[in-house]
């Protein structure tokens, strides 16, 4: 396991890209983003290990810059999700495809974090894929020889990331085989406002240790919106909060040396439907243009 640290969850689309068209932010744009984040932060995470993860490996090593990586993986769905409105079923020969798949993601992403030893924090084999509304759908028992596979490959801890509910309801195979579990946390998903939020994170995180107390746990996302429609509450969504609640879970987690990844650095236009207040969009702690918001910038001025 690694030391207490500041961390923020890192993907660098601006207007105009998307991982969906493979359309990526450029090395000078990359370049940009974590020379700003390597003012605060000590470790960032990524998502899969693509074009984008690797040109940011190569900007820290190149900058010699002091963040660590947590890579990551999205594997193909392996089961087929009628609870899912939004790409969850799939073929027979889709899930036998991605069945393959799946393990060259996972030996892709193992030789990025040996090719970058001193450059990678943690491998984590995927992100809320046995959550129940997830498109890509996995068996914890697949998750957790995931695990095992990556583990074998690879010097560096591997987690899974997973919501705290999901943790404690179905992830007690891949709890075996992780180094350490990691959790997201979301009070504004769960209707919770500013006033509670920061007890919602705590009892997630108490919950959770109760329930695997062998193990080290950190928060590898938890955020707040600074903008919303009709799915959150949107007198609740706005930057005087977002910097209330993330300087309260600061303090919290120096206090108790648990690490947890912000969710997210940057607002991200390419996320969730084509309504521009659509929350997916502004959980940065940065505007799409680089603007500091408030709380973010308050850092900066120390």
């Amino acid at each position: 396991m690694f030391d207490y640290g500041k961390a923020v969850c890192y993907s660098g689309y601006r207007e105009g890209q998307s991982p969906i068209r493979h359309v990526y932010p450029t090395y000078e744009e990359i370049s940009e983003d974590l020379l700003i984040l390597d003012k605060y932060f000590d470790y960032i995470r990524l998502y899969d290990g693509s074009q984008h993860a690797q040109t940011v490996l190569k900007v820290i090593k190149d900058h010699n810059l002091k963040l660590k990586v947590m890579l990551g993986v999205e594997p193909g769905g392996e089961i087929s999700n009628p609870n899912c409105p939004w790409g969850g079923l799939h073929t027979e020969e889709e899930i036998e495809f991605n069945k393959v798949n799946n393990y060259k993601k996972l030996d892709h992403i193992a030789a990025l974090a040996n090719e970058f030893k001193d450059q990678v924090l943690a491998v984590s084999v995927g992100n809320e894929c046995t959550s129940d509304w997830h498109p890509g759908l996995m068996d914890p028992l697949t998750v957790a020889k995931h695990v095992k596979y990556v583990k074998s490959l690879i010097s560096h801890p591997v987690t899974f990331c997973e919501g705290a509910y999901y943790w404690m309801t179905k992830g007690k195979p891949i709890a075996e085989e992780v180094d350490f579990i990691s959790i997201h946390s979301y009070p504004l998903w769960q209707k919770v406002n500013i006033d509670k939020a920061l007890q919602m994170n705590i009892k997630d995180f108490e919950d959770n240790l109760r329930t695997y107390p062998n193990k080290d746990i950190i928060f590898t996302e938890f955020g707040w919106a600074t903008m919303s429609n009709e799915q959150m509450d949107s007198t609740q969504t706005n930057e005087e909060n977002q910097k209330e609640y993330l300087n309260q879970v600061e303090k919290w987690a120096e206090e108790n040396k648990i690490t947890m990844f912000i969710f997210e650095a940057f607002d991200e236009p390419w996320k969730g439907s084509t309504n521009p207040i659509e929350p997916e969009k502004h959980w940065g702690i940065l505007n799409v243009n680089r603007s500091p918001k408030k709380w973010f910038s308050s850092k900066l001025k120390k």
